[in-house]
């Protein structure tokens, strides 16, 4: 299940303003000019932001997530109608032939379940035409991120148009393996409303996942470092083969 910070429509409609600047989805546009895709699989488009950047350019998306409210965020911009918009997981795809899927951000991480995982690397390479191209983020776990995730390093206070002021930080609740939860907490200033949303993301080291997309009949192109984060994440460039399974 999504996390509250993407089903809760208080919380979803905070998303952008809370993290207006992003700067991480500049290399996937890069990327989608690099290897001259037309047809993109988004997944786990949240409120639709690289989507939007993406139709903008004259390219043809499908943006999926299991979050309902995140997506009506996204069903509302300006530009909406130039994306397929999926309520679901990956597993809940029509058929598709598109030429690049990507999993910005954390949504890599946030599929937590091996299953789930490896069910998400099949439904993402039956979505992809022979020759196309599957590109995802994770954090390298030896830079250990999580040790800035208390209050006193997220703490902050941002003003949202017609909502108001919004107070928000996060805890970090616990890390055992791979696995790291957290809890973001928001009060809105308005009427003292306090909601909270805890998300737990898997750290996977880059052998890991790269014997997981040889397994699922993945070509290992490169991995790439990330522009906006050196040092601090791996960036997977995989392609499904012309021929094969």
């Amino acid at each position: 299940m999504a996390d509250a910070c993407f089903r809760h429509p208080r919380l979803a409609a905070l998303y952008d303003p809370l993290d207006p600047d992003r700067p991480d989805l500049v290399p996937y546009l890069r990327m989608a000019e690099e290897f001259g895709a037309r047809r993109v699989l988004d997944i786990g488009c949240g409120t639709g932001v690289f989507a939007l950047l993406l139709a903008r350019c004259g390219i043809r998306v499908v943006g999926a997530d299991p979050a309902r409210a995140v997506l009506d965020v996204a069903r509302g911009k300006p530009g909406a109608e130039r994306v397929r918009w999926i309520h679901g997981d990956a597993t809940a795809l029509p058929p598709l032939a598109v030429d690049l899927v990507t999993m910005t951000g954390n949504v890599a991480q946030e599929i937590t379940g091996p299953g789930q995982w490896r069910a998400t690397l099949r439904a993402a390479r039956a979505a992809l035409r022979p020759g196309g191209r599957l590109v995802f983020e994770t954090r390298v776990p030896a830079r250990r991120a999580w040790e800035d995730w208390n209050r006193e390093a997220t703490h902050a206070v941002t003003h949202v148009p017609g909502t108001g002021a919004v107070e928000s930080w996060a805890d970090l609740l616990d890390v055992t393996g791979p696995l790291v939860t957290f809890r973001w907490t928001y009060v809105f200033a308005a009427d003292g409303r306090v909601l909270t949303s805890e998300s737990t993301l898997r750290f996977r080291e880059r052998g890991e996942v790269e014997a997981e997309l040889t397994a699922h009949a993945y070509e290992l192109e490169e991995v790439r470092d990330a522009p906006d984060r050196p040092g601090r994440e791996f960036v997977f460039v995989a392609r499904r083969p012309e021929r094969g399974r």
